[in-house]
């Protein structure tokens, strides 16, 4: 299970040994693989701070949370075709996410235990809010490019009735520049090839004789080209309907093509330079603009990196991949190891408030092995230390569960500092 429950209890004779005791019916009985969970020795302060510095851990560790949940999501989407190896861009330190929560090891650098509480607990805040605010501009930045790469996509995948045509036409299939001549383009359906060739030049007075060319097909039509003097154009339009054949409005501007196709060029270039991990522009195969199909480089499976290595080293790495992806493969690290240090500072500050100076606790982190037994898991956790609330603990605990030399509870309740590490909302 990707889910781990952080406690703490007083770090006393009594304590420590109802700590091995927990530690033994646990392993026993199989439900939790516990580790200790070290946290320094911080600055106190005064108990009015920490009761102000409790409330706002508890909302920064929300905030906190959400914000890697969307930086999650976030490589998702731009991963889009690499879903598979999604997790494998989601590491802190460099290494997957339970073993950096398995082997915390507090950040002295970012993070130094000297400095009052307050001031890391700011240190925190001000890098998650500019992380947070990174993200914003990035993914709109982002946003705006998936959708100007959809629309392209739309106007060059659709039907001859609704596609862009200035992929297909070139500059010699129409008559330019002519005071009296001007050259249409119409849709005629497949099984009305040969009326077309066999009509066309009727439909109307003064079409140009074997002026018909077909230019481009798909599965139900073929786009044809015919010429004629400009003043039947009406007429023929109306005689092209009366027959099925379909006058597709086009006017062939040199300069508006190359513009529109030099947008495709820039469009595509971002999409492989700066989001190069990215399908969410035309998809492999479609019938895109020729001389500009989009190549997309997949992932790989990049080597993972040494523990230990800082996320700014991390970030010049990765060939293949976009500065958006690996924006955020290094932001995701920090604000990851940000809210497990958050985990720790709530740990910390909760312990004080309750078990009192002097400083004197133990941390222990608790990975329950399967779902069905957490509820058990918990009864042998409020048991063990009842001790911790007596008057709290004796109102609620029952015999209906036993463990030999344990009197279990069918209720949730914490006799002990408890927080949540929930892994698998990253999933």
């Amino acid at each position: 299970m990707s889910e781990f429950w952080l406690i703490s209890a007083p770090g006393d004779k009594e304590n420590l040994q109802a700590l091995e005791r927990m530690n033994s019916v646990t392993s026993k009985s199989n439900l939790s693989h516990n580790t200790k969970f070290a946290i320094p020795d911080l600055k106190v302060g005064t108990l009015d701070s920490l009761v102000g510095l409790s409330d706002e851990l508890g909302k920064l560790d929300t905030f906190a949370e959400s914000l890697i949940k969307r930086m999650a999501q976030s490589v998702v989407e731009v991963m889009e075709d690499s879903k598979g190896k999604v997790h494998e861009n989601l590491l802190a330190n460099g290494v997957d996410l339970t073993s950096f929560v398995t082997h915390f090891e507090w950040d002295m650098a970012k993070y130094p235990a000297k400095q009052p509480l307050v001031n890391v607990v700011d240190t925190l805040a001000k890098q998650l809010a500019q992380i947070e605010s990174d993200l914003k501009s990035r993914t709109a930045a982002y946003s705006v490019l998936k959708a100007n790469l959809e629309n392209l996509e739309k106007k060059s995948t659709g039907n001859l009735f609704t596609r862009t045509l200035s992929d297909i036409v070139s500059k010699e299939d129409f008559v330019l520049d002519s005071e009296y001549l001007i050259t249409l383009l119409v849709i005629v359906p497949k099984s009305s090839y040969t009326q077309w060739q066999k009509t066309y030049e009727s439909l109307s007075d003064m079409v140009v004789p074997r002026s018909t060319k077909m230019i481009a097909e798909d599965n139900e039509a073929g786009l044809f080209t015919v010429t004629l003097f400009r003043k039947v154009t009406e007429d023929f339009k109306v005689k092209a309907k009366e027959n099925k054949f379909i006058f597709r409005e086009f006017y062939y501007d040199e300069k508006e093509i190359k513009r529109e196709r030099e947008e495709m060029k820039r469009l595509l270039s971002d999409e492989k330079q700066q989001y190069q991990t990215s399908c969410v522009a035309l998809k492999k195969g479609s019938a895109t603009y020729r001389d500009h199909k989009v190549k997309v480089t997949p992932l790989g499976n990049p080597a993972r990196p040494a523990a230990g290595q800082t996320d700014r080293d991390r970030e010049s790495e990765g060939e293949g991949e976009g500065p958006l992806l690996r924006w955020l493969k290094v932001n995701f690290s920090e604000a990851f190891i940000a809210w497990i240090h958050i985990k720790a500072l709530r740990v910390f500050v909760e312990s004080v408030l309750r078990y009192g100076l002097p400083v004197n606790f133990q941390a222990v982190l608790l990975q329950p092995q399967k779902k069905s037994a957490t509820k058990r898991l918990r009864e042998v956790l409020n048991s063990v230390f009842r001790h911790l609330d007596e008057v709290a603990a004796a109102s609620i605990l029952d015999a209906s569960v036993e463990i030999p030399g344990l009197q279990l509870s069918n209720q949730d309740y914490f006799p002990y500092v408890y927080f949540h590490i929930d892994l698998s909302l990253l999933d």
